[in-house]
C-alpha cells in the first residue's frame, strides 16, 4: 500500500506533454518529485489507501460537461448520471462495504476522500456534489478565452476541476499547482478513473515555482490575489509566467465604492483576507504589474446557488457567513462577496 505521492505514476508524463513549449518541463518535472517525496500529512496514507480500493474502472473522460465524466460506469451506477440510486439499492446499505457492490465501494472510497470542494464531477459514474458549483464560473470564464492548442498554468487550483475544462475547451497541457494535499489526493482519485491526461496538479505553492521555469500561453488565478499580503508579488509572479501576448485571467474578490477594503480579522468567516480592492484599484495593480488590455470580463455576487453544503461537503458554507437579517453583507457586517474576472495580456515586448 502507498503511503506517500512518491514514486506514483500519475506525474511521469509531465515534462513530455510540455515539450516543445516554452516551459522548461524537464525543471518543473524535477521540482515536482522533489516536492512529492517532502509531502508529509498525516491522512495521506488513508486517502491512498481508499483510492487503491477503487472497483476496476474502465478509463474514459467527457469534459466539456458541466460535470466532467471521468471513467465508464461501474455496475450499479446511474443510468441518469445526475443521480444516485437509492440508499439501499441491491438489498444492502452503503455504509456495509464488505456486501457493497462496485458501485457503493467506489462511491464510499470518494466519500473518504471529504470534503469536495470543487466540481461538480462525476466519476466512474458516482455524481460528486461539490460545495462550488464551479461550472457556473466556467461559464462566465468561457467566452472571454480562447485555448485551443495552449499550455495552461492554473495557480491555486484546487482538485483539478478547471483542468478538465480546459482540456475540453482545447488545452494542450494543463498544469495546476497547489499546496493542499487532500486535493492532490482527489486529483490521483480524478486521474484514476479518466485515465493518463495532460491535467496535472502539483503540491507547489506559488511561491515554490521559479520565476524562470517559462511562459506558458495563459495563466489563471482563481480565488488567490485576496490570500496573498503582497498583492503586487503575486501579480508580477503571474507575469513571469505568462509568456509574451499570452493572457492572464484572474478572478478575485472585490468591493463596490470609492475604497479597498482591509478587514481586520475575518472576512466571511475566511481567514488571511488580507485586501478586498475596488475595481479600478484591481486594474490599476495588473496594469502596474505590466500586463495590457486589462479589463473587467464579468462581475459576479456569490449566491448560495453557487456555494453551499452538500453531502460532499458537509462543513459550514456561504449561507453561515451571510448576515441572516441582510445578506447584502457577511456575519462581520462588510460587504457580501462580489467576485471580478479580468482578463489581460502580457506584451510582445
Amino acid at each position: 500500500m502507498s503511503r506517500s505521492f512518491a514514486g506514483l505514476p500519475a506525474w511521469d508524463s509531465l515534462a513530455e506533454a510540455l515539450r516543445g513549449s516554452g516551459v522548461d518541463g524537464g525543471a518543473l518535472a524535477a521540482l515536482n518529485t522533489a516536492m512529492l517525496e517532502a509531502v508529509d500529512h498525516g491522512d495521506l496514507p488513508q486517502w491512498l489507501a481508499a483510492i487503491e480500493d477503487f472497483p476496476a474502472i474502465e478509463a474514459a473522460q467527457a469534459l466539456d460537461v458541466p460535470a466532467p465524466r471521468l471513467g465508464l460506469p461501474v455496475e450499479g451506477a446511474p443510468e441518469d448520471q445526475g443521480q444516485e440510486p437509492p440508499a439501499e439499492a441491491n438489498g444492502h446499505s452503503r455504509e456495509s462495504t464488505e456486501a457493497a457492490g462496485a458501485f457503493d465501494r467506489l462511491r464510499n472510497a470518494l466519500m473518504a476522500l471529504h470534503p469536495w470542494r470543487k466540481g461538480p464531477l462525476c466519476l466512474g459514474g458516482v455524481p460528486i456534489d461539490t460545495e462550488w458549483r464551479s461550472d457556473f464560473k466556467w461559464a462566465r470564464i468561457a467566452p472571454h478565452i480562447d485555448l485551443a492548442g495552449a499550455t495552461v498554468l492554473d495557480v491555486g487550483c484546487g482538485n483539478g476541476y478547471f483542468g478538465w475544462r480546459m482540456l475540453g475547451a482545447g488545452a494542450r497541457c494543463v498544469v495546476g499547482i497547489d499546496p493542499t494535499v487532500l486535493f492532490v489526493a482527489q486529483w490521483l482519485a480524478q486521474v484514476r478513473c479518466a485515465g493518463p491526461s495532460p491535467n496535472f496538479v502539483l503540491p507547489l505553492r506559488d511561491t515554490d515555482l521559479p520565476l524562470d521555469i517559462g511562459g506558458f500561453d495563459a495563466v489563471f488565478s482563481l480565488g488567490v490575489l485576496y490570500h496573498r499580503r503582497d498583492p503586487m508579488d503575486h501579480l508580477a509572479r503571474l507575469w513571469a509566467w505568462t509568456r509574451p501576448g499570452g493572457q492572464l485571467v484572474l478572478e478575485t474578490l472585490v468591493v463596490e465604492g470609492p475604497r479597498s477594503l482591509h478587514p481586520e480579522g475575518r472576512y466571511a468567516r475566511m481567514r488571511n483576507v488580507h485586501e478586498v480592492p475596488t475595481v479600478d484599484h484591481l486594474l490599476e495593480r495588473v496594469r502596474s504589474a505590466g500586463f495590457t488590455r486589462a479589463q473587467v470580463a464579468d462581475l459576479n455576487r456569490t449566491t448560495t446557488r453557487e456555494q453551499r453544503s452538500t453531502d460532499w461537503m458537509r462543513f459550514e458554507s456561504l449561507d453561515r457567513c451571510l448576515d441572516p437579517d441582510d445578506p447584502a453583507r457577511t456575519v462581520e457586517g462588510h460587504p457580501a462577496p462580489l467576485r471580478a474576472i479580468v482578463t489581460a495580456r502580457r506584451p510582445m515586448t
